[in-house]
C-alpha cells in the first residue's frame, strides 16, 4: 500500500519524548508546551500562540472569544473539512455557506461581496442578514489544501460589514499570502497538528492572535477556567482543551523539520502536475501569484474520478475524495447556501487526493503516476 499522507517521524521526536518520560512532565504542564507555543507564534508572525488539544477546539474557543453568540450566522466556504462547521454549531450559531471559486477552490470573495451587498445591512455597527434579521458576526476563511483566497478583499469586506475574521489555517501551516504567514490576518488564526497534516503532534492545535488580552483569555478557557494558582476555583465555564507536554515534545521536533517538509511537498506537487497535465480533463487548483502554498495535500480534478479511485485502490494506492460539501450533510443542509452554479458540488464530484507524504519516495510517486496514466490509456 502506498498511503495517502502519513507522519514523517525522522528528527528529535524520540529524544524529546524520552525527556518528558524521564522527567515525569507528561501532562498539560511542561516546558515543551511552552516551547511549542513560542515557535508557533514566531513562525506564524503573531504575538501569542495558545496550544490546544486539536484544531477543532482552537476554532471553538476562537469563536467564543470573537463574540459569536447563539443564533448568529457565521460565513463559511461550502467546501471545507467539517470541523469549522461543527464548531459554529458548538456556540449555538449556524454556518452561512458561500460557494467557492472555481479555480482556487477557496471562499469566493466576489460572490461573498455580492451576497453582503444584496442581502445584508449594517445597522448600529452590526451586520444583519436582511431576510432573517439574524446577526452575521464572523467569517471563517478556510485555507483549503493550504491555498488561500484573496485576503486583501476579504479583510476589506470584514471591515466594511463589521465581521470578525477567524482563519482556519489548519491545512496551511507554512503558506504565505504576500509574504505574511497564514493565520496572522484575523483576530484569531487556528492550526491543526493532526496525523495527516504537514507536521503532527498526533493530535493537537494552536490558537494564534496578536491580541495579548485575548491570548490570556484563550489560555484561561482552555485550562478549565481555573482562576487561582492554588485553590480549585473556576470563574466561568472552561474546557479541557490544553495540549499535553508529550505531544508538544513531538511538535517541537516536527517544527524543526517543517522547512524541509514544505520543500518536499512542493517537489511532489511539481512532479504530479508535470506528469499528469497531458491527461484530458485533469485540472489542479490554481495558486495565485500572491500565495506561496505549502502544497499540503495534492488534489486534482479527474474525469471519472470515482472509477479512478477504485482502480488505484486495487493496485494498493490509497486516495480519497474531496470533502462532501457542507450543504449536503444532514446537520447543515437546512442552513443558508449562497451560490450561482454550485462550484462546490462540481469539485466534490470530480476531485481526488493522491499520495503525498513528505517521506514518500520518488519511486512511489512514479508508481502512482504510471497507474493513473494506465487507467486513462
Amino acid at each position: 500500500m502506498i498511503p495517502l499522507s502519513v507522519p514523517n517521524i525522522s528528527g528529535n521526536e524520540w529524544k524529546y519524548v524520552k525527556d518528558c518520560l524521564d522527567t515525569g512532565w507528561v501532562s498539560s504542564v511542561g516546558s515543551y508546551v511552552n516551547q511549542m507555543e513560542a515557535v508557533a507564534a514566531e513562525f506564524s508572525g503573531v504575538k501569542k500562540a495558545i496550544a490546544t488539544s486539536n484544531g477543532t477546539s482552537a476554532l471553538h474557543v476562537s469563536m467564543l472569544l470573537a463574540g459569536v453568540k447563539p443564533n448568529d450566522l457565521v460565513i463559511l466556504p461550502n467546501i471545507t473539512f467539517v470541523a469549522p462547521a461543527n464548531a459554529i454549531k458548538y456556540v449555538g450559531a449556524d454556518p452561512l455557506l458561500i460557494d467557492v471559486n472555481e479555480h482556487t477552490w477557496q471562499l469566493d470573495v466576489d460572490l461573498l461581496s455580492q451576497f453582503l451587498q444584496d442581502q445584508c445591512t449594517v445597522q448600529d455597527d452590526t451586520c444583519y442578514h436582511s431576510a432573517t434579521g439574524r446577526r452575521i458576526s464572523a467569517v471563517i476563511p478556510v485555507h483549503v489544501l493550504g491555498n488561500m483566497t484573496d485576503m486583501d478583499k476579504l479583510l476589506m469586506l470584514a471591515v466594511q460589514y463589521r465581521l470578525q475574521v477567524i482563519e482556519d489555517a489548519t491545512e496551511a501551516l507554512g503558506t504565505t499570502y504576500k509574504g505574511k504567514p497564514a493565520g496572522c490576518f484575523g483576530i484569531f488564526g487556528c492550526l491543526s497538528y493532526n496525523g495527516n497534516k504537514i507536521i503532527t503532534t498526533g493530535g493537537g492545535g494552536m490558537i494564534l492572535t496578536n491580541d495579548l488580552d485575548l491570548a490570556i483569555k484563550a489560555k484561561h478557557l482552555t485550562t478549565q477556567a481555573k482562576a487561582d494558582d492554588l485553590e480549585y476555583y473556576h470563574d466561568e465555564i472552561g474546557y479541557n482543551y490544553r495540549m499535553v507536554n508529550l505531544l508538544a515534545a513531538v511538535g517541537v521536533a516536527q517544527m524543526e523539520l517543517l522547512p524541509s517538509f514544505i520543500n518536499r511537498k512542493k517537489e511532489i506537487n511539481r512532479k504530479y502536475t508535470a506528469a499528469l497535465s497531458s491527461i484530458q480533463g485533469f485540472r489542479c487548483q490554481k495558486i495565485t501569484e500572491d500565495v506561496d502554498c505549502n502544497c499540503w495535500l495534492y488534489t486534482a480534478v479527474f474525469d471519472n474520478a470515482r472509477q479512478l479511485q477504485r482502480y488505484l485502490d486495487v493496485k494498493g494506492i490509497q486516495t480519497r475524495p474531496f470533502w462532501v460539501p457542507m450543504n449536503l450533510l444532514p446537520a447543515f443542509k437546512q442552513d443558508i447556501y449562497y451560490t450561482r452554479n454550485d462550484v462546490a458540488g462540481s469539485i466534490y464530484n470530480q476531485c481526488l487526493s493522491l499520495p503525498c507524504s513528505t517521506n514518500i519516495s520518488d519511486k512511489d510517486v512514479d508508481t502512482v503516476i504510471e497507474a493513473i496514466q494506465q487507467f486513462y490509456a
